[in-house]
């Protein structure tokens, strides 16, 4: 991974546009951020991992505030970051969530977050992704690596860097899951665990079942019992005597003799049960017989009594069968009676119509006044074609109606045009004068601007004579405020340095006092008949005694580490009082050796001339805007002269082509008119008349029609009545019956008919039998049958629970045995996969009490330490190594992920927090760049082309800095850029390319590649 290009804006200490081209240091290969303490170094550091991830290594654990204090209202606060991933260039552009004003009213509104993801494709960069989870993923899978892992491989951030080193084992767990990402192991670990218990679970409840099972037995052996004691009338000793086994062996036997018995239970009952069902089917049969004999000797004695009821009625019915065919024959004259009427009435309408028609186009011939109207009593074809003929001539006049109203209108619009041609031309007068005056005003109003301009160019000048001025008189009052702060950090100074030779010199007295008192120590440990450690001896005449005031190896490393304290106090008050000296230096050389007041004088008089230039520069402005205005004036005059003078010759040539359509319209009307008043008038007298003539022509012709409908109608109700056999329509109307009425005829006949011929067929079906004239019996064959039926109901009710009893105890002895070869199969496999369960999860048998996901991390930093290795070999001259240690910790804990510092020196490996600042540095540093390596091994090789270290270079003497300087020089080999943030000044002047980080005179920072 490669990083191109950082823009900052409104982020962090930065309120302006902020660009790092990191390309330019690629030559370097190495190059420093510089800047003084709070300026914002690291939080250029912050951009980059805010940009891929939404987060800073400085705002994990705490509040996340992103948006700069001193953005304004309306500024946008957003990070752009350019990078490279193998041959693919990528931007991301990411904005923090902020309050901004409410673009109508008061008040404010939160923006909220946002980002996107580019992608180039030659000179364009093309969207990919503008959600946030979407982008996330993305960035994960392009990068190779999560935040946690860019913070630990990539941006080695300020207090994060020696936060791998000095770790717990949990702490340190947490971190290399993070980066390698094991939690599946933890997974696994879980899951075997589960399996466990629910084995285990399983086990239980198939032994809960197999018990279930067995009462379940139990019941059913008292069932049998009972159930032999009723059938065979007496006990059964045998079984009564195996009811008393407890065991579980006791009660499976006891199951089976109850099962044998119950089988033997289920044969008697299964005979009897048989012998019942032969009783119950012969008394079925006798029944049977006897009903059929009751209900034929029945029906024969309702067909005979149906037959004499129906002979005394026949008078009646034949009445009504007479009247119901009367009515079925007038029902056919009906519609022809109806005809007849509806045919009369419409003939003397017709008639009326007729004559009405004709009064009317008399009295319409006589108001018209033309003899050459057709006459009275003129043939209906006639009378059609005067009416069309006077309809084609309506048609020819009616436009001519329509343009006579429009006439007065016409010559009112005519005179209008002549009014605008009057206002035409004042406004052509008008507008020449103006534009005739317009040249001179530009050109006066040029002069007054190039004055004011002459005066307004001096603005920029006085700028940066007040801004040079500004920044000498904040210098003059910074540099008393450095002098003060220079003396007191070198009393600090000579404090931390006594303070620093007392731990020192309490801890060479305690080296001093151990070394005297190393004798009687040797001697606690001498064993009788055993070699002397230092000189061989077995024999022990006089070992020393032990001193009044020993001093123990706790009493070493609590004063070790004293002194490492004030070491750190003592560099850092050191560096301290180098920054207070060099800050001193700085302001005074700002100040230029000038005073307050000096500085002050000047500043009022640059002040005032700026304020003259100021004011000369908005005169200017308005000029600009009034001459603007008056050359907008003069183009927009000439263009309306043109406009206005085409206007008046189109209005001229409107008026002479609307006159002449005028006089031809007029010409039209007076022709089309004649002897009326009005056009619309002769069309009024035209179209009544075409309207009578229809309507005479229409009524003589219905007329006609209705006297051959009702001739027609009268020969259809001879021939209906006829047909229907009635001498006249009064017989046929006398006839007719409703349809109510008929349905009651119908029925009445109907169930006469029906009744007679199902009484003769069911004499004719029993004529054959021999059916006797005495009731039939039936209460001694029902009593006979509900008998049996009762002996057979309990015979099968006591052959199904036999079997049920049979089948109960079968089932119940094939489930106890298959549980309880299901719960031996069980357990075997509980035991393995506890002992799994149990070694996986770091308990017995596991000794080293270490789980798999500890077990996989532990190898993985064996390989981490052996990298680091490489490098702190080399920057502390083969005095340091780390040490990878799986040694049980205290209590139980677990272990596997231990971090030691093998000392040469003393030939003993030792806690990495008993090393001083300078010492954690550069063990820090190589296991973090160790670290690194491994990582981006894991993740496929990624190619680390830019790399920033952003910790504690101060904490190094000059030698020490020399070593790590050629370590970090190492890695730009393969053309790696690496950023080094400090402000070191030995740095500064090893490390030619630079990227400074200075405070402006508001508080926000500025960037200076």
């Amino acid at each position: 991974m490669k990083i191109e290009q950082l823009v900052i804006e409104g982020f962090g200490p930065f309120r302006d546009t902020q660009k790092v081209d990191f390309d330019r240091y690629a030559a370097d290969g190495i190059f420093l951020i510089s800047g003084r303490t709070g300026t914002g170094k690291s939080s250029i550091l912050d951009a980059i991992c805010f940009a891929l991830y939404g987060t800073t290594p400085r705002s994990a654990d705490g509040e996340k505030r992103y948006r700069s204090d001193y953005a304004k209202d309306g500024e946008p606060s957003r990070v752009t970051l350019d990078f490279i991933v193998g041959d693919e260039a990528w931007r991301i552009v990411r904005t923090p969530a902020y309050e901004r004003p409410k673009m109508r009213g008061t008040g404010y509104v939160t923006e909220p977050a946002s980002v996107e993801l580019f992608r180039r494709d030659g000179s364009e960069w093309i969207g990919v992704a503008t959600k946030e989870k979407e982008v996330g993923s993305r960035v994960i899978d392009i990068v190779g690596m999560n935040g946690e892992q860019f913070q630990q491989v990539i941006l080695l951030a300020q207090g994060r860097f020696a936060k791998f080193l000095l770790a717990k084992n949990d702490d340190r767990q947490k971190l290399l899951r993070s980066l390698f990402g094991t939690v599946r192991f933890e997974q696994y670990e879980k899951a075997l665990e589960d399996q466990r218990k629910d084995a285990e679970a399983g086990i239980r409840d198939q032994k809960i079942g197999l018990t279930a099972i067995l009462d379940e037995a139990l019941r059913g052996v008292e069932e049998v019992r009972a159930a032999a004691s009723s059938l065979d009338g007496e006990d059964d000793s045998s079984l009564a005597s195996v009811v008393a086994a407890d065991d579980i062996a006791g009660r499976i036997a006891q199951a089976e003799t109850a099962q044998a018995i119950a089988l033997e239970h289920l044969a008697v009952a299964t005979a009897r049960a048989t012998e019942a069902e032969r009783v119950r089917a012969e008394a079925q049969k006798a029944r049977d017989e006897k009903t059929a004999l009751a209900e034929k000797q029945r029906r024969h004695v309702a067909a005979v009594a149906a037959l004499a009821d129906l002979d005394e009625k026949r008078a009646e019915v034949d009445a009504a069968r007479a009247e119901l065919d009367a009515a079925r024959r007038a029902e056919t004259v009906r519609t022809a009676i109806a005809g007849v009427t509806r045919a009369e009435n419409d003939k003397n309408g017709a008639d009326a119509e007729a004559e009405r028609a004709r009064s009317e186009w008399a009295r319409a011939r006589g108001e018209a006044g033309d003899p050459g109207l057709p006459a009275d009593d003129a043939d209906p074809s006639v009378l059609d074609a005067f009416a069309d003929d006077l309809k084609r001539r309506i048609g020819a006049w009616e436009p001519l109606r329509q343009r006579e109203s429009e006439l007065d209108r016409d010559a009112q619009r005519i005179e209008q045009k002549r009014e605008r041609l009057i206002t035409l031309g004042e406004a052509l007068a008008s507008l020449a004068a103006r534009e005739a005056a317009l040249p001179g005003l530009i050109e006066a109003t040029r002069k007054q601007r190039d004055d004011a301009a002459a005066r307004a160019a001096r603005a920029e000048q006085v700028d940066e004579h007040i801004r040079t001025l500004e920044a000498q008189f904040t210098a003059v009052h910074e540099a008393t405020e450095r002098a003060s702060t220079a003396a007191k950090a070198e009393i600090a100074l000579a404090a931390a340095k006594a303070a620093r030779d007392a731990a020192e010199h309490a801890l060479t007295e305690l080296h001093r006092r151990r070394l005297a008192g190393y004798s009687s120590e040797l001697a606690q440990q001498l064993e009788a008949g055993q070699p002397c450690a230092v000189c061989g001896s077995t024999d022990h005449p006089a070992p020393a005694e032990p001193g009044d005031d020993p001093v123990t190896p706790e009493a070493i490393d609590e004063a070790d580490a004293a002194r490492e304290t004030a070491v750190a106090a003592h560099d850092r008050a050191g560096e301290a009082r180098r920054e207070a000296e060099l800050a001193l230096r700085d302001a005074e050389a700002r100040a230029g050796g000038r005073t307050a007041t000096e500085v002050d004088g000047d500043l009022l008089n640059a002040r005032q001339t700026k304020a003259d230039a100021e004011a000369a520069l908005r005169d200017q402005g308005l000029f600009d805007a009034q001459i603007a205005k008056l050359e907008a004036e003069r183009d927009e005059t000439s263009v309306k002269h043109r406009e206005q003078a085409s206007a008046r010759a189109q209005v001229e040539a409107d008026i002479a082509s609307a006159e002449k359509s005028l006089a031809e319209a007029k010409a039209d009307v007076d022709e089309a008119r004649g002897p009326y008043a009005s056009v619309a008038e002769r069309i009024g007298v035209a179209a009544r008349l075409a309207s009578r003539a229809t309507a005479r022509s229409n009524a003589q012709t219905e007329q006609g029609r209705a006297g051959s409908a009702l001739a027609a109608a009268r020969e259809a109700l001879a021939e209906a009545l006829e047909q229907a056999r009635f001498d006249s329509v009064d017989a046929a109307r006398a006839a007719q019956r409703d349809a109510d009425a008929r349905a009651s005829l119908e029925r009445v006949v109907t169930d006469a008919d029906t009744r007679r011929a199902t009484a003769q067929a069911t004499l004719d079906e029993l004529s054959e039998e021999r059916i006797p004239n005495e009731p039939v019996e039936l209460e001694a064959v029902e009593a006979a049958l509900a008998a049996a039926h009762g002996i057979h109901i309990a015979a099968i009710e006591a052959r199904g629970e036999a079997d049920r009893l049979a089948k109960s105890l079968a089932g119940s002895l094939k489930r106890a045995h298959d549980a309880h070869e299901s719960i031996r199969e069980q357990a075997e496999k509980v035991a393995v996969i506890t002992r799994l369960a149990d070694t996986v999860a770091g308990r017995e048998p596991n000794t080293r009490r270490m789980n798999l996901e500890t077990f996989v991390l532990a190898a993985e930093l064996e390989q981490i330490v052996d990298a680091a290795n490489v490098r702190l070999s080399e920057m502390s001259d083969n005095r340091y190594t780390l040490q990878h240690s799986d040694s049980l910790n205290r209590r139980g804990a677990a272990s596997g992920l231990g971090i030691d510092v093998f000392d040469a020196f003393s030939g003993r490996a030792r806690a990495p927090h008993t090393l001083s600042g300078g010492e954690t540095f550069l063990a820090s540093l190589a296991l973090a760049l160790g670290l690194a390596e491994v990582v981006t091994n894991r993740a496929g090789g990624i190619r680390l082309d830019t790399l920033f270290i952003d910790e504690g270079f101060g904490s190094l003497d000059a030698e020490t800095l020399e070593t790590a300087m050629r370590t970090l020089d190492d890695l730009r080999q393969g053309g790696r850029t690496v950023g080094l943030i400090s402000h070191v000044d030995a740095m500064k002047e090893q490390i030619p390319a630079q990227l400074r980080v200075r405070r402006a005179a508001g508080g926000w920072s500025i960037v200076e590649q």
